[in-house]
């Protein structure tokens, strides 16, 4: 898959600007606070409707404008497909795929894949269960809509339990908890399932390209911590009779203990665990690993790699390591961040640079 074109307006610091990219590896360069991640984030948020670096889309928008709009046109196997999210500063989203306005957000997930790294993803690696929960959910969105709709029912049932559980009234909590138990674990099961299932395809995949990049110096495990196994429905009724023997717990805290909202993923570095015992430069190399792995699972899943984004990586790794990552993306579309082309790291390798400066594309 590939991204051809991208019109920006109002987004971040563009007023309005047009970008045309190769199938290959593109470079946005540029000295500091120019808009070269804009770029990247744009890509990404055309994909998923989710910015890596906002948590609202107001913040998206260009100051004192009112609206702002994205546009993008893709090709991959199965033919074209144009995207448009417009958004204004009351956090009103519309979504438009090949012309036709659609309701649900969860119809934008699937027209353009994409995988987006930068520095900020070392969280996956330092940082809470959330944020390994978050790439999970990310991705498995992007493969598959029924997980997607699977987590957003599970996630409004566990509000739903969690404000039951916080009542003064200990007896309607125990009529009627087992309602909600039945549809949650139901759900539970379809998220467990298929996080199950991605990350024994994307374990071993990650651990041979962080050999990869580390020269063979380091061996990488992971390890997901959900303990749950099984089909569907083995989880589900596993789960249910662990919320049973949790009860009491759950209304002593007045939240729901246990589910795949507890979920985590551990990364072992030479046997040893790599949040505590890994240096920054070993965990950036885990974190990338994980999403060069990633790009492998969309390639089995849909016959084609995603558009990869790279955000200021490169200055994040020495050369030997800048060469091998270079060479290993050249076979899908990559684009590339960086405030500076080394060519001797990209010689060798046909590119197409993009120059920002300021909120512009220099032509």
């Amino acid at each position: 898959m590939k991204i051809n074109s991208l019109y920006l307006k109002n987004f971040r610091n563009y007023l309005e600007e047009t970008v045309e990219f190769n199938g290959g590896i593109n470079i946005l360069t540029g000295a500091n606070a120019q808009g070269k991640t804009n770029i990247a984030e744009a890509v990404f948020f055309l994909c998923t409707g989710y910015s890596p670096r906002a948590n609202k889309d107001k913040l998206l928008i260009r100051n004192g404008e009112e609206r702002a709009e994205i546009k993008g046109n893709a090709t991959s196997i199965y033919g074209d497909v144009s995207v448009k999210i417009g958004f204004n500063t009351k956090d009103k989203k519309t979504v438009y795929i090949n012309g036709v306005q659609t309701l649900k957000i969860g119809e934008l997930l699937g027209n353009i894949h994409s995988v987006f790294f930068n520095p900020g993803e070392l969280k996956l690696v330092q940082e809470s269960p959330e944020d390994r929960r978050r790439f999970l959910n990310v991705s498995l969105s992007q493969m598959s809509k029924s997980y997607f709709y699977a987590l957003a029912r599970y996630n409004k049932i566990l509000a739903q339990r969690n404000n039951l559980l916080k009542d003064p009234e200990k007896y309607i909590i125990r009529e009627t908890l087992p309602i909600w138990d039945r549809q949650l674990t139901t759900e539970a099961g379809k998220i467990i399932k298929a996080r199950n299932d991605f990350l024994e395809k994307i374990a071993p995949i990650a651990e041979t390209e962080h050999a990869l990049l580390s020269g063979g110096k380091e061996s990488l495990t992971m390890k997901t911590e959900s303990g749950y196994y099984g089909t569907e429905e083995e989880i589900a009724f596993a789960l249910y009779e662990d919320l049973k023997v949790a009860l009491e717990k759950d209304m002593r805290l007045g939240f729901t203990t246990i589910g795949p909202h507890r979920d985590d993923i551990k990364f072992l570095l030479n046997g040893l665990d790599a949040k505590v015992y890994g240096s920054q430069g070993q965990q950036r190399t885990i974190a990338l690993s994980l999403k060069i792995a990633e790009t492998e699972t969309f390639k089995e899943r849909f016959g084609e790699y995603p558009i990869l984004i790279l955000d200021d990586v490169l200055s994040e790794l020495d050369k030997k390591r800048q060469k091998k990552l270079i060479n290993r993306v050249s076979n899908m579309q990559t684009i590339f961040t960086t405030t500076n082309i080394d060519r001797t790291v990209f010689k060798g390798v046909d590119y197409t640079k993009i120059t920002v400066e300021n909120g512009r594309i220099k032509r």
